[in-house]
């Protein structure tokens, strides 16, 4: 074992609590859900920016680089100032979901490089803008855009121009689990001398002001000395600690709690939240001269030549270092250069030796994104509802509002976000996707996320999983199964083939509550066609479908329905994965089998009535419109909703299945008197490749019909990967007349055109990672099933015959390509920004989006969601980053010179 990987061995025995700190602090409180206390639940308005440097949050904390505890009591980051600005830069600016013309959009540039799972090493880069912060040019120039205009962004406004900006580079190391090293580097990259006010800041989550008699934390200032100025830390939590602060700075302290006055016109404390920033930038006497508060900052003041750097250091520790001694002395850098080492041994030892330097560079800015997007999550619906005992009622009209029914619901949690900015809220099926990759480095922090969400102060007592805080009711997609049953199998792998049999039985007791509640809730006349509203998907259709249909009536969702497909058959997987050491599980596998064929049955109307989603016509799955007449419309437009009919797929092998007789009796029996169902799955009683049986949706004749679809550079295949759209409806938009009203989809492979769900989120077009990862595991476990004698063309029209697991290859090495510089030296990624393209500051720094535009693969929607997207990682590891004709060709190639 290395060195970060006893780290972990230390933290999962309880030996040692590496994880206690970590980046945990969001980079957005304000204009959330849980800081809405307003009567009419508009968040963005209720709790604006400007209000966020001087207003007490409730529940957690914003900053810049910021790490905290795993309670997040006590918090640390940085705010910087230029001179230039209005504020100080405490936290990162963007516009909400109400003044962006796509929906809310972080404008900042800022990079996470690195971090290890126990965060023993961590480091992010900040881009800081030397003239003044365009706040309201920003929000103007966005208002004043249309839906069918690009998003203005802050390179848009020139800041960044003759390179007038500072690097700031934010690293931390921890000495042991909790004493913890901070060091602050910042480099003038402009042409002239530029002052820069670096100001490290320490401070308390306020946890007095919400219930009387609570006990208040305090810092003070410490000794001061010519190379060093000290903080006293103390907390009812933690004891007695220290921050030691390099260069002996001046130390300003204040009170996190609200400047009624500046708000609210109502007197308030007399050194409020925004203290520090009134000193700095106006000079105003707002700073304790006491020097004690709950809020401080080590002020530091540099002005740089051009390319000169200035670095701090910093050293947050529990010991006490008596006068005359320097805790920031030889050791410091010394402890930093040793973490980076055991950093690097770290993900060397998970990285493809055969990766080129720009994927291993991806490969860790990866991970290393995944590790900063873990965030403290706190939020207690009932009190949320009720108010606090010291604070004013809420509006009476809170109690049957926004998640009224989810009062039960207590997140107290480090979580991993989808964004720490535009999404500092988990989301249940982005959080499973995150799982995957995370159980590549850290698989026990990937088997507590699946757990969490499937607690009871967690799930609904009905069985639900919370979606997200702005509608906990709200439906994802049932993929919580899939991912704990894919993390099982990768831990099993790390763990030398002992499974976590523990783990994947308390997933599935609970798991088996959710389904329920699906079948129950979902299946609107219980014939196993599934609704579900939007699923995820974005604007993927004609209608709104989490809104009563213009039309009456209910979709039949082949998305829906698939899913449901393909929940059944993973809970299969994982009751037989259980009854290898338990055959009670044997009769829960037998009922998911059964399920899972009633529901391919009515999906692939291969049945008498002939009511499914397949068009025998077009060859591909469509939703299907019930109209209240009882009149039943296919919706012939070509989504990934077609696509998701695929993903149902599961191999069972033969010679294994002679283990469980219970199961096999009853699979036997069914076979024999059931063909009206069985008889519509394929290949139920013909082996396949290595005498495996095959449990699918598609058959072959399917599954080749769709994958024409598919694999088609007309429709869905892109150099990128899947879209979500078939771009055939760029030239044949897709068009529904009803009631003298025409309904309009057409392919948009940027952002969304449409505000009709989720106006930041387009599935008209661009290409998503979590669908197309599930396409890419489709067809390997088809070829696992059908073998290398299965091939189909791709692309659709070349000529070129692929195995399935060539294709799934292929598609795989199109979406890594997204990130990695081509021939031409430049990242797909990164669109026509020739800044990231060129310039040697910011042309290694790669940024993970929500999306990825369909036709060039450039960064689309919310830009640091490296949660589902950090699925590269995997797909680089597996897969490689040659094309299929590259690598054939240098195959060919080596086997020549080794006859030669």
């Amino acid at each position: 074992m290395n060195v970060e990987q006893k780290r972990l061995e230390q933290s999962r025995n309880r030996a040692s609590y590496w994880k206690r700190w970590g980046p945990y602090v969001s980079e957005r409180a304000w204009g959330t859900v849980r800081e809405d206390y307003s009567a009419t639940g508009e968040a963005w308005e209720s709790f604006p920016h400007d209000h966020a440097r001087s207003r007490a949050y409730r529940w957690n904390e914003d900053g810049i680089g910021g790490i905290c505890d795993r309670h997040q009591m006590i918090c640390l980051g940085l705010a910087l100032w230029n001179g230039n600005d209005p504020i100080l830069k405490e936290r990162f600016f963007g516009l909400t979901g109400n003044e962006g013309n796509h929906g809310e959009d972080v404008k900042e540039y800022y990079f996470y490089l690195d971090s290890t799972p126990t965060h023993s090493y961590m480091k992010m880069l900040y881009k800081y803008p030397q003239r003044a912060y365009p706040y309201g040019w920003l929000v103007e120039e966005n208002r004043r855009r249309t839906k069918n205009d690009p998003e203005f962004e802050l390179l848009d406004t020139g800041v960044f121009e003759e390179n007038r900006y500072f690097d700031v580079e934010i690293e931390y190391a921890k000495a042991d689990a909790e004493d913890i090293l901070a060091r602050i580097t910042v480099t003038n990259r402009g042409p002239e001398a530029a002052p820069i006010h670096l100001l490290p800041t320490i401070w308390f989550r306020n946890t007095w002001s919400w219930f009387p008699g609570s006990e208040k934390p305090q810092l003070k200032a410490g000794y001061k000395t010519d190379g060093l100025s000290a903080v006293s830390v103390i907390h009812q939590r933690y004891g007695q600690r220290w921050l030691y602060c390099y260069d002996g700075p001046e130390l300003l302290f204040c009170e996190n709690e609200t400047n009624t006055q500046r708000l609210w016109g109502v007197p308030g404390p007399q050194y409020p939240k925004d203290g520090i920033n009134d000193y700095v930038t106006h000079g105003w006497q707002t700073v304790n001269p006491e020097r004690v508060g709950t809020k401080a900052s080590a002020h530091y003041q540099r002005a740089l030549q051009p390319g000169e750097s200035f670095a701090i250091r910093l050293r947050f520790t529990p010991e006490e270092w008596p006068m005359g001694e320097n805790p920031l002395a030889s050791e410091f850098d010394g402890i930093f250069a040793t973490r980076k080492i055991e950093a690097d041994e770290y993900y060397n030892a998970i990285t493809p030796h055969d990766l080129s330097d720009d994927a291993r560079n991806v490969l860790r800015q990866t991970f290393g994104g995944l590790m900063w997007t873990k965030q403290f999550y706190h939020l207690e619906v009932r009190r949320w509802l009720e108010g606090d005992p010291a604070g004013p009622p809420p509006p009476a009209a809170r109690k049957r509002g926004r998640n009224h029914e989810w009062q039960h619901l207590y997140n107290e949690d480090i979580v991993s976000m989808p964004d720490k900015w535009e999404y500092p809220w988990y989301a249940a099926w982005d959080l499973a996707f995150h799982t995957i990759p995370l159980a590549i480095v850290d698989s026990d922090f990937a088997k507590e996320q699946l757990i969490l969400m499937l607690r009871e102060w967690y799930m609904h007592p009905n069985g639900q999983i919370p979606a997200y805080e702005w509608a906990f009711g709200d439906v994802n997609p049932p993929v919580h199964a899939w991912a704990a049953w894919r993390v099982y199998k990768i831990d099993k792998k790390n763990r030398n083939g002992k499974g976590d049999r523990q783990f994947l039985e308390r997933v599935f007791h609970k798991l088996m509550l959710n389904f329920t509640w699906w079948v129950n809730r979902k299946d609107a006349e219980g014939r196993n066609l599934f609704q579900g509203g939007f699923l995820g998907l974005d604007n993927i259709g004609v209608f709104d479908r989490s809104a009563p249909l213009p039309t009456g009536g209910y979709l039949e969702q082949s998305d829906g329905t698939a899913w449901m497909a393909m929940y059944t058959l993973n809970l299969f997987a994982i009751a037989m994965e259980l009854a290898r050491e338990d055959h009670a599980y044997e009769d829960v596998a037998s009922k998911f089998w059964e399920h899972f064929l009633y529901i391919a049955n009515a999906m692939s109307h291969r049945g008498k009535d002939g009511l499914g989603m397949w068009d025998e016509v077009d060859g591909f799955f469509y939703d299907v419109l019930h109209l209240p007449d009882d009149t039943r419309v296919p919706m012939r437009l070509r989504t990934m909703v077609g696509l998701i009919p695929l993903f149902a797929v599961e191999i069972m092998d033969s010679a294994w299945l002679e283990k469980f007789g219970g199961f096999r009796r009853r699979m036997e029996w069914f076979v024999e008197n059931r063909e009206d169902l069985t008889g519509n799955i394929a290949a139920m009683e013909k082996p396949g490749h290595g005498a495996r049986l095959l449990l699918s949706i598609c058959d072959g004749r399917q599954l080749r019909s769709v994958l024409e679809y598919m694999l088609d550079e007309r429709e869905f295949l892109s150099d990128y990967g899947i879209r979500a759209l078939s771009k055939i409806h760029e030239k044949h938009p897709y068009i529904l007349e009803f009631d003298d009203h025409e309904y309009r989809v057409d392919y948009q492979p940027a952002e969304s055109r449409s505000g009709l769900f989720g106006g930041n989120s387009n599935w008209r077009g661009p290409i998503w990672f979590p669908v197309n990862f599930l396409l890419i595991e489709a067809l390997q476990r088809f070829h696992h099933y059908l073998g290398d004698e299965f091939k189909v063309e791709c692309p659709t029209g070349s000529g070129q015959m692929m195995t399935l697991k060539e294709v799934a290859a292929e598609i795989s090495r199109r979406l890594s390509r997204i990130f990695l510089r081509g021939a031409d030296g430049r990242r797909p990624v990164a669109g026509g920004i020739e800044l990231f393209q060129s310039d040697p500051h910011w042309k290694d720094l790669v940024l993970f989006h929500e999306y990825f535009h369909g036709d060039n693969g450039a960064g689309i929607g919310a830009s640091h969601q490296t949660g589902w997207t950090a699925l590269v990682a995997k797909l680089l590891i597996q897969s490689g980053e040659r094309s299929h004709r590259n690598h054939k060709k240098e195959k060919a190639e080596t086997v020549t010179a080794v006859s030669q």
